[in-house]
């Protein structure tokens, strides 16, 4: 293992630039191939966010780019994570070191996690920490997450009606992630456990086009864009 590469996961943050931590920018510069998730179109946002570090590099080798298929079908997004890992093994195997780009925090809700499975037990592999948009969203909010002795929760828009509804009901402060297809599902339990004043939203932190509506009654009962969360607070707060 000492003549082999090592795989680092480097989380870059939600998405403005300046998020990117000293050691994230350092470890995309330092690294011998860059590898990291692109959608149909063949962008990556999380190429996007680190372009600043990247335009620093002089790079010898090509980037190793794992399609991903929009689908909410794991045995595509597993198909593609496999051929990707085998090239990032390959690289891996010759000595260099990869780097991979994870919006982000690599292991909360990252892309990261499937690929380090995959080769944790044959490679070494340090995991170089990112903002979250869960703090991302709470700094652009001004707003605390929690306080005292309140309980929070992180939901997936892709949990059921009723998980969403008994973390509403059950949690003091609840943020429930990639909300996207999911908001009208999601706007109904708020609906239903009475927390829609609670609640506010956001999409595309930290980029161009955020948008924050603090009155989740004016969003439309359809769906929103991928990169979109709802965070859920008490009102009365300081007593609990």
């Amino acid at each position: 293992m000492a003549s082999h590469g090592i795989l680092y996961g480097v989380g870059v943050g939600p998405g403005d630039p300046e998020l990117l931590t000293l050691k994230a920018v350092r470890h995309i510069e330092e690294a011998d191939v860059i590898a990291y998730l692109a959608g149909e179109s063949g962008q990556s946002q999380a190429k996007q966010i680190a372009q600043i570090a990247l335009d620093r590099r002089q790079p010898e080798l090509d980037d190793i780019v794992i399609g991903m298929p929009m689908s909410t079908q794991r045995d595509a997004a597993n198909e593609a994570y496999d051929q990707g890992v085998t090239l990032i093994a390959c690289a891996l195997e010759q000595g260099l070191d990869v780097a991979f780009l994870c919006e982000g925090d690599p292991l909360f809700f990252g892309s990261f996690a499937y690929v380090m499975e995959r080769l944790i037990h044959r490679f070494k592999v340090q995991v170089i920490p990112g903002i979250s948009s869960v703090h991302a969203a709470a700094s652009a909010l001004q707003h605390p997450l929690v306080v005292l002795k309140e309980s929070f929760c992180v939901m997936s828009g892709r949990h059921t009606h009723e998980q969403l509804s008994e973390a509403l009901k059950q949690h003091d402060s609840v943020v429930i992630m990639k909300a996207g297809r999911a908001r009208p599902k999601i706007l109904q339990a708020l609906r239903e456990t009475q927390r829609v004043a609670d609640a506010q939203y956001l999409e595309h932190i930290g980029r161009d086009n955020e948008r924050i509506e603090r009155n989740v009654s004016q969003l439309a009962d359809d769906a929103g864009p991928y990169f979109s969360l709802f965070v859920i607070t008490r009102q009365e707060r300081g007593t609990r």
